[in-house]
């Protein structure tokens, strides 16, 4: 992968801004031709820098109510039973985001649902059902401070 210089880094903003904005547009607030600026953005989608181009939805037009933080704690940490669980988190449709992490938790769990009814069908189903899951702790978002999907460049 070639090193982003300070164009790159800028378009990279700039795209996570806004990725609808239009070469031209991109062009005259980076200063390079619109030429430069789609062999550039091309480069970064080939070499993985930019890894897609999604809608973000509003989860409250959709029906979604309640937003969990979810930390769980296996019996066993075998590589075996840590692959299982990632395996079985990722074909959850309310799993937005599931982190195989250090320190007192295995994973953290970031769960969508449309109301608690829901939560706890996801967590008898998911977590209390799972014969490896030793604890699991439920935290519920009351306000989401900040989201975003951007990285810091």
């Amino acid at each position: 992968m070639q090193p982003l210089d300070k164009y790159d880094k800028e378009l990279l903003r700039l795209l996570q801004q806004n990725n609808k904005f239009t070469t031209e547009e991109l062009s005259s607030k980076v200063n390079l031709s619109q030429s430069a600026v789609q062999r550039r953005i091309t480069r970064l989608r080939n070499e993985k820098v930019i890894e897609a181009d999604v809608s973000i939805i509003s989860p409250a037009a959709v029906g979604i109510g309640i937003t969990c933080v979810v930390d769980v704690v296996l019996h066993e940490g075998s590589s075996k039973a840590i692959d299982k669980f990632k395996a079985a988190m990722k074909n959850c449709i309310e799993v937005a985001h599931c982190y195989y992490v250090t320190g007192t938790y295995d994973f953290v769990l970031i769960i969508n649902t449309t109301d608690m009814k829901h939560f706890e069908e996801f967590s008898k189903k998911h977590l209390m059902d799972n014969p490896n899951l030793k604890h699991f702790y439920t935290h519920v978002v009351m306000d989401k401070v900040k989201v975003s999907y951007g990285v810091g460049i």
